[in-house]
């Protein structure tokens, strides 16, 4: 009896503590003030936890917005760039927006990370360049830039005109590629971040902003108001790194990440240089052995999941389209045209309607998983030889019990083959799940696509091929099981 009120009360202390989520977008920095803000939040005794690598502004926005985060690092450009499309808005105008939208802004946690355009050193040397404003008339410069800063308004399209710029070979390429690029001689500038270790490393000429396009870039926290009444204690641990974070500091912890150390040591660096011996440690990083299992088991739940709605539906919806000859031309097109959407683009969609996380990763997998079991259901029936089918008429079976007994067996090679392919399909797709902040294999496989890190990348896509493969050997245990002997040495002849 005892045991069991213990139990009680502690269940109750748990479920009473404040439950705090910070995101981060899906760059270095980001991960590194998530972490720190997630820590300090846990240090207020909250449950807190990092839903890491969500993407971009928009992703991480809409999280803030639906409630699947509760916080997460932010920058005052991209706020006057995304919520109020206006580079020159005052802070009191970004905080009224954003309180519009259930949200607030902390003040500045003391840097900013402005872009800023960068040289190759020797290239500066040649031509003389020091202002951006030096860049004019040099048409034929090889420009790498980040598909981010080409399609922001306060990215290229605007620097261009307002400096009147005509560069002939400009290239839209990811973030560190753009680092090998210029290294290499490949390219001769580059956008950067102010905090980016890479300028110090490859000794980049940044160009000074002479006429004052970009603007200030100053890091914030950007949180969901009913923080300060649910969990005032996470919100207040997570306002003193407030003013105490400087561009060294930043710039430090980067270049740790960036030398591949593990992403609590680098948050650990940043807070122990903003708050001092009272700062608090980041819990300790699971082995690779363990984050490769958790990863692992957390893919396979994605897939068997979304998987199993796929096959309740896909078969279904097969058979109709079977049967209703009219019906299956549409449930086929529709299917098919699930499959063409770019899976970013899907995810995307189902943010606003379905927040971040497991629910929209195992619908968007459903979604792309039904049409190989729509296909091999409805093929399967629609091959029957004509002469079995009048066998059935000619007894007298019921539609039910003909479709159950007869129709369905006879197409079953063609069924199992669908949801295979589907199954093998979702395995690949599933690595998408990280954008969502769903975690699975995807998750080191992004990490070390954007750090350049092969180990992780390996962490990632090796336990994916061998899933895969493991994937394939069950379903050829299953049609032996569930095809008739018959069609099995048929269909395998």
């Amino acid at each position: 009896m005892l045991g069991a009120i213990a139990l009680l009360l502690a269940s109750r202390g748990a479920w009473a503590r404040e439950r705090v989520a910070v995101g981060s977008k899906a760059f270095p920095e980001s991960w590194i003030l998530g972490e720190a803000l997630a820590t300090m939040a846990g240090s207020a005794g909250s449950d807190a936890t990092h839903r890491a690598n969500l993407g971009g502004t928009e992703i991480v926005l809409a999280a803030a917005r639906s409630g699947a985060i509760d916080a997460y690092p932010e920058y005052t450009g991209t706020l006057r760039e995304v919520i109020l499309h206006e580079p020159h808005s005052t802070t009191d105008e970004v905080r009224a927006r954003l309180a519009r939208n259930g949200l607030g802004m902390t003040d500045p946690l003391g840097f900013d990370d402005s872009y800023a355009i960068a040289v190759a050193p020797a290239v500066a040397d040649r031509q003389g360049f020091r202002r951006i404003s030096d860049l004019v008339g040099h048409s034929g410069l090889r420009a790498a830039f980040t598909h981010e800063f080409l399609g922001r308004t306060d990215g290229w399209d605007g620097l261009r005109a307002y400096y009147g710029l005509q560069l002939s070979d400009v290239r839209g390429v990811q973030h560190e590629l753009a680092f090998d690029a210029i290294a290499s001689g490949q390219a001769d500038i580059v956008d950067v971040y102010t905090t980016d270790p890479q300028i110090e490393r490859l000794h980049l000429r940044v160009l000074d902003d002479d006429r004052v396009f970009f603007p200030r870039y100053e890091a914030v926290v950007v949180y969901r108001l009913d923080l300060e009444r649910r969990a005032p204690q996470a919100l207040a641990a997570m306002r003193r790194l407030v003013g105490h974070v400087d561009r060294a500091t930043m710039a430090g912890a980067n270049a740790a990440v960036a030398d591949h150390a593990p992403l609590a040591f680098a948050a650990a660096m940043l807070l122990h240089a903003a708050l001092g011996p009272d700062a608090p440690s980041p819990p300790t990083a699971a082995s690779m052995a363990e984050t490769i299992a958790r990863d692992l088991v957390r893919h396979v739940e994605l897939v068997v999941a979304s998987l199993a709605g796929s096959v309740a539906v896909g078969i279904p919806v097969g058979i109709l389209a079977a049967k209703r000859r009219r019906i299956g031309g549409v449930a086929l097109g529709g299917a098919g045209v699930l499959q063409t959407i770019p899976s970013l683009a899907l995810l995307a969609l189902l943010i606003p309607l379905l927040g971040i996380g497991v629910v929209p990763a195992v619908v968007a997998l459903f979604l792309y998983g039904l049409l190989p079991i729509v296909q091999g259901t409805y093929t399967g029936l629609t091959t029957i030889p004509l002469g079995l089918g009048e066998a059935a008429d000619a007894l007298g079976l019921r539609r039910a019990t003909r479709l159950l007994e007869i129709e369905l067996p006879l197409a079953s090679p063609s069924i199992v083959a669908g949801i295979r392919t589907s199954a093998v399909i979702t395995v690949g797709t599933a690595t998408i799940a990280a954008l969502v902040g769903a975690g699975g294999l995807g998750d080191p496989i992004l990490r070390g696509i954007t750090l350049r890190s092969a180990p992780l990348i390996l962490s990632g896509a090796v336990p994916s091929a061998l899933l895969a493969f493991v994937v394939q050997g069950l379903f050829a245990g299953l049609e032996r099981v569930v095809v008739p002997r018959g069609l099995v040495l048929t269909h395998t002849d």
